[in-house]
């Protein structure tokens, strides 16, 4: 047994070894223990992987306490986080705003309106506006995309602006 000792599990000849050893025992330990909900397949490999990145640190001799530990402890974290997130679904969204029922009302409308005239616009200068103003691209990139020159695409961007002025009470955009 002290020759084990002197194994190195970064070579991958003993890692082979390990993982033929001890593969399908970390296998069914998790599957009986935890069932087939947690996946055992992935977490023996995510075990593997951890035993990997920490082979030299790690003695022979230990490799299948590591194993069996990092795999446990990573089912564990997995339930611990599921709890969490079942907490939080059951809080739910908050169903109240600090915001007055008037400008909720205003806000609504015109988004509806905003809508309406964002439907009057030629298909290319709504493609346009809407690629500067909500994707953030720059004229340059636009007109590369849509296969036009920069002038077609400030042209189109200046044309949905007027429409839309022309159409929205207090419509300010920058």
């Amino acid at each position: 047994m002290p020759n084990n000792l002197n194994h190195n599990i970064c070579e991958e000849q003993v890692f082979k070894r390990i993982y033929n050893k001890y593969s399908k025992d970390l296998h069914d330990f998790m599957y009986y223990k935890y069932g087939v909900e947690i996946n055992p397949n992935d977490k023996v490999q995510e075990a593997y992987i951890k035993l990997w990145d920490n082979c030299r640190k790690v003695a022979f001799n230990k490799a299948k306490s590591f194993l069996f530990t990092v795999a446990n402890n990573m089912v564990l974290n997995d339930i611990k986080h599921q709890k969490v997130v079942l907490e939080y679904q059951k809080k739910g969204k908050k169903q109240y705003t600090n915001e007055s029922p008037e400008f909720i009302l205003e806000q609504r409308e015109f988004l509806e309106a905003y809508k309406k005239v964002l439907a009057i616009l030629t298909e290319e200068q709504r493609v346009a506006f809407l690629l500067n103003k909500v994707e953030g691209k720059k004229h340059s990139e636009i007109a590369e995309q849509l296969g036009v020159t920069k002038k077609v695409v400030e042209y189109r961007i200046y044309s949905a602006f007027k429409k839309l002025k022309d159409n929205l009470e207090n419509f300010n955009i920058k």
